[in-house]
């Protein structure tokens, strides 16, 4: 039960900063300069030297529960919505360690921006696209299966859903997010026009 809260307590810091997340791509389906100028406003927030120590030691929290609670609910919960909820959970886990850590080499090592350029640089190097497509996709889609596997836990009581319903919806929410994401990233929406020092990681 204890180690269940520190999953939600560190889950609730992270979905904050994913909906801010997810909303600053969105914006950039107006335009890279809309992007930039919603990305400088939040990270004033997400970037102060207080905050964003929790949220990387939210993500670590994070990291640690989920794979014990993987390790010990796998074998107990035999329900099919439930293993679907643990496997959306096991690769969001694989997505935020290889993301985090991409973005902080990134920072630190390259000296680029991770704005929506680093996003998008894998998808304009043949042959990362092929990566980074499922590896976007997958990871959008998973979030909405994921949080709807937990709200359909936390709302059975009162709702009469069918799981196979919410999971469904939220799936098809997913993909079809990540379609709009994927797509305007790889400069189907608008010109993306990649500076050279984002690209020359994929060559």
């Amino acid at each position: 039960m204890r180690l269940r809260l520190l999953h939600r307590a560190a889950a609730i810091l992270l979905g904050a900063f994913t909906l801010v997340h997810l909303a600053n791509h969105l914006v950039g389906l107006a335009g890279f300069e809309q992007h930039l100028a919603f990305l400088r406003m939040v990270r004033i927030v997400y970037r102060h030297p207080w905050v964003e120590p929790l949220l990387l030691a939210a993500v670590a929290v994070q990291g640690i529960s989920g794979l014990l609670m993987l390790a010990r609910g796998w074998r107990r919960r035999r329900a099919v919505f439930d293993r679907i909820q643990m496997v959306s959970g096991a690769y969001l886990l694989l997505f935020l360690a290889i993301h985090v850590a991409a973005v902080l080499i990134a920072r630190s090592s390259l000296g680029l921006d991770t704005h929506l350029h680093f996003a998008s640089a894998g998808l304009h190097v043949w042959p990362m696209a092929w990566f980074f497509v499922p590896y976007y996709g997958l990871a959008v889609t998973a979030l909405w299966v994921h949080l709807a596997c937990a709200a359909h836990r936390r709302l059975k009581p009162i709702a009469a859903i069918r799981p196979g319903i919410v999971v469904g919806i939220a799936a098809a929410a997913g993909v079809l997010m990540a379609a709009c994401l994927l797509t305007m990233m790889a400069g189907w929406w608008y010109p993306m026009q990649i500076p050279d020092a984002y690209l020359a990681p994929y060559r």
